[in-house]
């Protein structure tokens, strides 16, 4: 009954080939992504243009935080609400109208407005993209579609910081923001050709309550995570992660009662989803740790310019983009469970290898290193991203799209607090003083793959034939209706 209501409330045209729905959703998160840290490299020369101190720009990071952390739970119930292409496309509009915004702000104010403007829009754009792709995407051909999609999630903050600085030495900084309006106007065009529009079964009350207390919870979280990388906050870093933790305790409260949270913690009970979170999270701990730990190592460390460092790190990126074309084969002949367990460890070597780069090493190594690195945390992420839906209903879809996004941008952000707690905790205990020197990063660099490595642990308890009929792993299984 479920996918009879499905097939009638989508609009009838021809099924365009996977790789197209991929990369169209693909093409709008890497603008989000980019854009989202693109914007660090280019904070001084605006503070100077807006006659006020860097530290103060922090700002315009932070109140894109808070709309992410607003919003993306309620995403869901928005694509079952309004149809996941009508919300896909609208969020791909609100986002051109806040870049737009961001180029013409005046001052820091008119700037804060605009980013949490684009910010909704950003929201709307990672969750629903990934359900429009869940639902578009036959299960046979779920792995090729999800390695596509995670390549902007792996290279944007990556390309970022280098790509900033090309503007800001180059043109001005306002370019930042202009360069999403073609690509925007071309992506809502191409969903509105591609994409089909499918709407929810039921309809859900919403949850004002927990959408309130999820989002104090989250935006004062990833707020705490993003002070803690900055020096001097710590006080306040500790401050807003109690506040989180607080609010957090109360949603979970409220959420027992309520018959439909607005984050469905009960998703975790559903075998491969709850293991997926939990191992994907504490690899995305790790994954978070490295675009705040790699551009501060090359430059600091070895005294690097900060284009060569970024020229380094794009290494990551190649690697993640060539993954795309393995992982289904892989797949197809270890499955999901034996592939996330030997290539868990292998990616997390690869990063710890990062903890012994020194000046002397010759830059075509440490460009291999990083290059595998990308390799192999990408092909983790695929399998993660993918096995996650395998036991999902479809009326659950959006509520599981949401959930696991929510936590996808949380880790990664605690990623960035646990990358500088450790390299703060080495220069304390080493005596370093106010700038880390190369032993401080070796330490904060093994203490945040052991994290990943202690994913291990939980990618053992997937099951053997988990997602079998998605990868194909042990030839024909009976397939599952197809979400």
């Amino acid at each position: 009954m479920s996918d009879q209501i499905y097939q009638v409330a989508a609009v009838r045209r021809p099924q365009p080939n996977f790789r197209v729905i991929a990369m169209i959703v693909a093409s709008a998160m890497f603008m989000e992504q980019l854009d989202a840290t693109v914007l660090a490299t280019a904070l001084p020369t605006m503070a100077r243009d807006f006659g006020v101190s860097a530290p103060s720009m922090s700002i315009a990071l932070t109140s894109y935080l808070l709309s992410l952390a607003i919003f993306i739970p309620a995403s869901g119930l928005m694509a079952d609400r309004f149809g996941s292409r009508t919300v896909f496309r609208s969020a791909i509009a609100v986002f051109i109208a806040g870049s737009i915004f961001c180029a013409l702000s005046p001052n820091l104010l008119c700037l804060v407005l605009a980013r949490l403007l684009q910010g909704l829009g950003g929201a709307m754009m990672m969750p629903v993209g990934r359900l429009v792709l869940l639902r578009s995407v036959a299960r046979k051909d779920m792995v090729s579609a999800m390695s596509w999609l995670l390549v902007p999630a792996l290279i944007g903050p990556i390309l970022g910081p280098p790509v900033g600085g090309l503007i800001v030495t180059y043109l001005d900084w306002r370019w930042i923001f202009y360069i999403n309006v073609p690509v925007g106007i071309i992506g809502f065009i191409l969903v509105s050709i591609f994409i089909q529009d499918f709407k929810g079964e039921t309809k859900r009350r919403f949850d004002t309550v927990g959408f309130i207390l999820s989002g104090i919870a989250l935006g004062s979280l990833l707020f705490g995570f993003e002070s803690s990388s900055r020096p001097g906050e710590g006080s306040l870093a500790l401050f807003l992660i109690s506040i989180g933790l607080l609010f957090g305790m109360a949603y979970l409260r409220h959420a027992r009662r309520h018959p439909s949270p607005i984050m469905d913690f009960s998703l975790m009970k559903i075998p491969s989803f709850g293991t997926s979170v939990i191992a994907g999270s504490l690899t995305r701990i790790t994954q978070g740790a490295q675009p705040f730990l790699l551009p501060l190592y090359f430059q600091l460390g070895f005294g690097f310019s900060a284009a060569k460092a970024g020229q380094l790190v794009t290494a990551a990126a190649i690697g993640s983009m060539a993954m795309k074309a393995f992982a289904p084969k892989i797949l197809r002949r270890f499955g999901f469970r034996n592939a996330l367990i030997f290539n868990g460890f292998t990616a997390t070597f690869g990063y710890a290898l990062c903890a012994f780069f020194r000046p002397d090493w010759p830059l075509g190594l440490i460009f291999a290193v990083l290059l595998m690195c990308g390799f192999f945390m990408s092909f983790q992420f695929t399998a993660y991203n993918t096995v996650a839906y395998d036991e999902i209903d479809r009326d659950r879809m959006s509520a599981a799209t949401s959930f696991y996004t929510t936590f996808q941008q949380l880790m990664l952000s605690l990623g960035i607090c646990v990358g500088a707690l450790a390299l703060h905790v080495s220069m304390t205990i080493t005596g370093t003083g106010d700038t880390p020197q190369l032993r401080d990063f070796s330490f904060a660099f093994l203490f945040v793959t052991a994290i990943s490595l202690t994913a291990t642990f939980w990618n053992l308890r997937f099951a053997s034939a988990a997602g079998a009929d998605i990868s194909g792993h042990g030839g024909d299984k009976p397939a599952h209706a197809e979400h």
